[in-house]
C-alpha cells in the first residue's frame, strides 16, 4: 500500500492522541470528515493499522523486570514451541529468527524470581534444547513505526484540497 503525506500524518495523530475522535482529526489535518473516515478504513481493510488499543505500561502494573531469551528448538518443534510460548503470559513477544538461535522472544516478570521460574518453564520443555537470557536494563528506543514512515518523500493527497503539511511534518492542533 502506497501511503501519501496525509495518510502518514494521520497515523501520527493517532499515535499522539490515541483517545481522538475522528471530528477531532479532520479539525487537526483541515480535511473533511469523511476524507479521514475513508482513509481509516482504507488503513484498516489494507491491515496497515491493525488497533487502537491502550499503551500499557507493565513496569507501573508491577513487571519491572523485562529479558530477551533466545532458544534454540529442535528440528522441526517450531508449532509446538509457538504453542508453549504462547501458553505462558510471560511471553509478551515472540519471532522466529536465522543464525544462532531459533526463536528469539522477550519476557516479562515481577521480580528476578518470577524471571527465573519462567525461564526454567520454557526449559522444561522437551522442544527447547537450549536458552539464552539478557535482562532489559532499560529501553534506549520504544517501538516505533512513524518516524520511519515519515522519512521517505511522500506525494500529497490527491483529493485533500485544505490539506497542508508543514515542511516539518504533522501540523500542530489548532494551526
Amino acid at each position: 500500500m502506497e501511503l501519501d503525506a496525509l495518510d502518514v500524518d494521520l497515523l501520527a495523530a493517532l499515535h499522539d492522541h490515541t483517545r481522538v475522535g475522528i471530528l477531532e482529526l479532520s479539525r487537526t489535518l483541515h480535511v473533511a470528515r469523511g476524507t479521514v473516515q475513508a482513509r481509516l478504513d482504507r488503513l484498516e481493510q489494507a491491515g496497515l493499522l491493525r488497533g487502537y488499543g491502550p499503551e500499557v505500561d507493565l513496569a507501573a502494573a508491577g513487571y519491572v523486570v523485562q529479558a530477551f531469551a533466545t532458544l534454540e528448538i529442535a528440528q522441526g518443534a517450531l508449532e509446538d514451541v509457538t504453542a508453549e510460548l504462547s501458553a505462558q503470559p510471560a511471553v509478551l513477544e515472540a519471532y522466529a529468527t536465522t543464525g544462532a538461535s531459533d526463536v528469539i522472544c522477550r519476557l516479562v516478570a515481577s521480580s528476578h524470581e518470577d524471571l527465573q521460574q519462567t525461564l526454567l518453564a520454557l526449559n522444561r520443555s522437551p522442544s527447547i534444547s537450549r536458552s539464552t537470557s539478557v535482562i532489559i536494563l532499560s529501553v534506549v528506543v520504544p517501538p516505533r513505526a512513524l518516524p520511519l514512515l515519515d522519512s521517505a518523500p511522500r506525494r500529497p493527497p490527491r483529493r485533500a484540497p485544505a490539506y497542508q503539511r508543514e515542511p516539518d511534518g504533522l501540523r500542530s492542533p489548532g494551526g
